[in-house]
Protein backbone atom coordinates (compact mmCIF):
# COMPACT_ATOMS: atom_id res chain seq x y z
CA UNK A 1 0.00 0.00 0.00
CA UNK A 2 1.00 3.62 -1.07
CA UNK A 3 1.98 5.94 2.07
CA UNK A 4 1.75 9.41 1.86
CA UNK A 5 3.95 12.16 3.11
CA UNK A 6 2.03 14.25 5.98
CA UNK A 7 4.00 16.51 8.46
CA UNK A 8 3.71 15.65 12.11
CA UNK A 9 1.85 18.71 12.45
CA UNK A 10 -0.66 17.72 10.34
CA UNK A 11 -1.35 14.25 11.80
CA UNK A 12 -1.58 15.99 15.10
CA UNK A 13 -4.76 17.69 13.59
CA UNK A 14 -6.44 15.15 12.20
CA UNK A 15 -6.11 13.23 15.15
CA UNK A 16 -7.56 15.91 17.45
CA UNK A 17 -10.55 16.11 15.22
CA UNK A 18 -10.94 12.86 15.14
CA UNK A 19 -10.74 12.67 18.78
CA UNK A 20 -13.80 14.74 18.67
CA UNK A 21 -15.15 13.49 16.05
CA UNK A 22 -15.55 9.95 18.21
CA UNK A 23 -16.73 12.56 21.25
CA UNK A 24 -19.94 13.54 19.29
CA UNK A 25 -20.67 9.62 18.81
CA UNK A 26 -22.62 9.66 21.61
CA UNK A 27 -24.64 12.71 21.50
CA UNK A 28 -25.61 12.44 17.75
CA UNK A 29 -27.02 8.76 18.66
CA UNK A 30 -28.88 10.69 21.66
CA UNK A 31 -29.98 13.34 19.48
CA UNK A 32 -31.59 10.13 17.33
CA UNK A 33 -33.12 8.01 19.77
CA UNK A 34 -34.82 11.58 21.07
CA UNK A 35 -36.07 12.25 17.89
CA UNK A 36 -37.20 8.70 17.41
CA UNK A 37 -39.58 8.87 20.03
CA UNK A 38 -41.18 12.08 18.38
CA UNK A 39 -43.11 9.76 16.69
CA UNK A 40 -44.14 9.45 13.20
CA UNK A 41 -40.30 9.33 11.51
CA UNK A 42 -41.42 10.20 8.13
CA UNK A 43 -42.28 14.15 8.80
CA UNK A 44 -39.71 14.18 11.65
CA UNK A 45 -37.27 16.66 10.84
CA UNK A 46 -35.12 15.81 13.71
CA UNK A 47 -34.92 12.49 13.15
CA UNK A 48 -34.02 13.23 9.88
CA UNK A 49 -31.30 16.36 10.54
CA UNK A 50 -29.71 13.73 13.41
CA UNK A 51 -29.58 11.36 10.84
CA UNK A 52 -27.67 13.19 8.30
CA UNK A 53 -25.34 14.37 11.02
CA UNK A 54 -24.45 10.93 12.27
CA UNK A 55 -23.47 10.24 8.26
CA UNK A 56 -21.34 13.08 7.68
CA UNK A 57 -19.66 12.51 11.15
CA UNK A 58 -19.34 8.87 10.44
CA UNK A 59 -17.74 9.13 6.72
CA UNK A 60 -15.42 12.19 8.05
CA UNK A 61 -14.52 9.45 10.82
CA UNK A 62 -13.28 6.59 7.89
CA UNK A 63 -11.73 9.09 5.97
CA UNK A 64 -9.45 10.62 9.02
CA UNK A 65 -8.74 6.96 9.47
CA UNK A 66 -7.99 6.21 6.20
CA UNK A 67 -5.74 8.89 6.12
CA UNK A 68 -3.64 8.48 9.10
CA UNK A 69 -3.44 5.11 8.34
CA UNK A 70 -1.74 5.61 5.26
CA UNK A 71 0.13 8.56 6.43
CA UNK A 72 3.63 8.88 6.17
CA UNK A 73 4.48 10.94 8.90
CA UNK A 74 7.65 12.82 8.71
CA UNK A 75 8.63 15.43 11.41
CA UNK A 76 11.34 18.18 9.78
CA UNK A 77 12.26 18.46 13.36
CA UNK A 78 13.74 15.33 13.52
CA UNK A 79 16.08 15.67 9.94
CA UNK A 80 19.23 17.64 9.87
CA UNK A 81 19.34 20.80 8.34
CA UNK A 82 20.67 20.67 4.63
CA UNK A 83 19.87 23.61 2.90
CA UNK A 84 18.26 22.10 0.71
CA UNK A 85 14.36 22.14 0.45
CA UNK A 86 12.69 19.01 1.66
CA UNK A 87 8.94 18.15 2.38
CA UNK A 88 8.13 19.57 5.30
CA UNK A 89 10.72 22.67 4.79
CA UNK A 90 9.28 26.10 4.65
CA UNK A 91 10.75 28.18 1.45
CA UNK A 92 10.78 32.04 1.03
CA UNK A 93 11.40 32.81 -2.54
CA UNK A 94 10.75 35.87 -4.75
CA UNK A 95 9.14 36.28 -8.37
CA UNK A 96 12.59 36.93 -10.24
CA UNK A 97 10.50 39.72 -12.55
CA UNK A 98 8.29 41.48 -10.26
CA UNK A 99 10.49 40.84 -6.87
CA UNK A 100 7.26 39.62 -5.20
CA UNK A 101 8.43 37.55 -2.32
CA UNK A 102 6.39 34.82 -1.34
CA UNK A 103 6.72 32.11 1.58
CA UNK A 104 5.49 28.30 1.66
CA UNK A 105 5.99 25.35 3.56
CA UNK A 106 5.81 22.38 1.55
CA UNK A 107 3.11 19.59 3.22
CA UNK A 108 1.32 16.83 2.06
CA UNK A 109 -1.66 17.29 0.14
CA UNK A 110 -4.65 16.91 2.65
CA UNK A 111 -2.64 19.60 4.36
CA UNK A 112 -2.63 22.08 1.88
CA UNK A 113 -3.87 25.75 2.57
CA UNK A 114 -2.44 28.47 0.50
CA UNK A 115 -4.13 31.14 2.52
CA UNK A 116 -2.01 29.62 5.58
CA UNK A 117 1.35 29.38 3.03
CA UNK A 118 1.12 26.00 3.02
CA UNK A 119 1.58 23.83 -0.50
CA UNK A 120 1.29 20.43 -1.68
CA UNK A 121 4.53 17.98 -2.46
CA UNK A 122 3.01 17.75 -5.37
CA UNK A 123 1.88 20.94 -7.09
CA UNK A 124 4.12 22.62 -9.62
CA UNK A 125 6.20 25.33 -7.41
CA UNK A 126 7.09 22.36 -4.84
CA UNK A 127 8.34 19.99 -7.63
CA UNK A 128 10.45 22.41 -9.07
CA UNK A 129 12.24 23.76 -5.76
CA UNK A 130 12.50 20.09 -4.33
CA UNK A 131 16.26 19.57 -4.07
CA UNK A 132 16.94 22.90 -4.20
CA UNK A 133 19.11 25.36 -2.05
CA UNK A 134 19.02 29.09 -1.71
CA UNK A 135 20.58 30.82 -4.17
CA UNK A 136 19.31 28.97 -7.18
CA UNK A 137 16.85 29.73 -9.33
CA UNK A 138 13.82 27.64 -10.54
CA UNK A 139 11.08 27.41 -13.38
CA UNK A 140 7.64 26.46 -12.79
CA UNK A 141 5.18 26.11 -15.80
CA UNK A 142 1.51 27.89 -14.55
CA UNK A 143 -1.34 28.07 -16.27
CA UNK A 144 -0.37 31.52 -17.25
CA UNK A 145 2.83 30.80 -18.62
CA UNK A 146 5.97 30.61 -17.16
CA UNK A 147 7.62 31.74 -13.68
CA UNK A 148 11.16 32.12 -12.61
CA UNK A 149 11.58 32.23 -8.63
CA UNK A 150 14.97 32.69 -6.73
CA UNK A 151 15.09 31.07 -3.92
CA UNK A 152 16.07 33.30 -0.59
CA UNK A 153 15.76 31.22 2.23
CA UNK A 154 15.15 27.35 3.13
CA UNK A 155 13.99 26.96 6.62
CA UNK A 156 13.48 23.58 9.08
CA UNK A 157 11.07 25.06 11.29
Amino acid sequence: MTKFPMTATGAKALEEELAKLLAERPKISQAIATARELGDLKENAEYHAAREQQGLAEARIRDIEAKLSNAQIIDIRQIPPSGKVIFGTTVEIAHCETDESLRYQIVGEDEADIKQGKISVTSPIARALIGKEAGDTVTVKTPGGVVDYEIIEVQHL
